[in-house]
């Protein structure tokens, strides 16, 4: 019996831990047409306005945006991540930004291009931290 208690404690704690495993989703974005200007100030203002927001709202745990140099076997400048600290928040992230976007409004843009002519993400991706 002893040995049954045990095993169904750590079977529980091994599922409560998987629950609780940080989830980052990662976009590798390639700036077009030497756009650095337009690409910075969407992510600044757009990307990061709403991480802030979801940071407050506590729909995720963390956000950054990397740079990187750009090369022939990584064709990307900047990487976007976006940590959440469990499965339950990455599983309500698409209701939680369309909340946050319709709150925020039109795109805030630096001049009249739009967001395809100046940035192309090349591929996301979605990783469980290990520690």
């Amino acid at each position: 019996m002893k040995l049954y208690t045990v095993f169904a404690f750590l079977c529980c704690s091994i599922c409560l831990a998987q629950h609780d495993e940080n989830i980052s989703s990662m976009d590798f974005v390639q700036i077009q047409n030497d756009n650095v200007a337009e690409a910075m100030h969407y992510y600044n203002n757009n990307w990061k306005v709403l991480r802030i927001k979801a940071l407050e709202k506590d729909y995720i745990a963390s956000y950054q945006i990397l740079k990187t140099e750009f090369t022939d076997e990584a064709p990307f400048h900047l990487i976007l991540v976006t940590t959440y600290k469990n499965k339950a928040q990455f599983d309500a992230r698409e209701t939680h930004f369309r909340e946050l976007i319709d709150e925020l409004g039109k795109l805030n843009l630096l001049n009249d291009k739009k967001p395809e002519e100046f940035r192309k993400t090349l591929m996301g991706t979605d990783a469980k931290h290990l520690n």
